[in-house]
């Protein structure tokens, strides 16, 4: 009788503990971010800082547990041969899975349009926090999306490799 509920309480525990790791991953520590989102900014060719762009409708996640929760839609009536032309592109971009309750961020469906070229993807701002930057990705028919990735000095940072001179040091950001 004592082995049925030493397993039950084995059992049990690791249902709530299996519910409650769930809730934190997927709700737990997001927010909605519009209200205090800045203005979209792409990183200019010329100046090589963040300018803003016309944004409307935007929507925004983040969480404090990490610098790279980060995600946000929007639309802007910006064309996207108007924008290369200006703004810093980037070879390639993989946008980061979102919670499934923010509707609006599809990684699968962005990363088909970068892949069908139907979408571009953009710098948004370098070191939003250590080494990490804003990928702006937006769309022939105006929609965008942003998230946050790690950047080279975040990658040699976070898996222990040396990160050297070209790199910020940590207490400048």
């Amino acid at each position: 009788m004592n082995g049925k509920i030493v397993g039950s309480v084995i059992v049990i525990s690791s249902l709530v503990a299996g519910a409650a790791l769930y809730y934190l991953q997927i709700y737990g520590f997001y927010e909605e971010a519009s209200a205090e989102l800045p203005q979209v900014q792409l990183v200019s060719l010329t100046s090589d800082q963040p300018e803003p762009i016309r944004a409307e409708a935007i929507q925004a996640i983040d969480a404090d547990s990490s610098p790279i929760r980060f995600r946000a839609c929007f639309e802007t009536p910006s064309s996207l041969p108007m924008l290369t032309e200006t703004y810093v592109g980037l070879a390639r971009a993989t946008p980061r899975n979102a919670p499934p309750w923010f509707d609006c961020f599809d990684a699968a469906a962005i990363a088909a349009e970068l892949a069908a070229g139907t979408a571009l993807p953009f710098l948004g701002q370098k070191n939003v926090a250590f080494g990490v930057d804003r990928i702006v990705v937006i769309t022939d028919d105006g929609r965008g999306y942003i998230w946050h990735e790690l950047n080279d000095c975040g990658e040699k940072a976070y898996d222990g490799t040396i990160v050297g001179e070209e790199c910020p040091r940590l207490d400048e950001n």
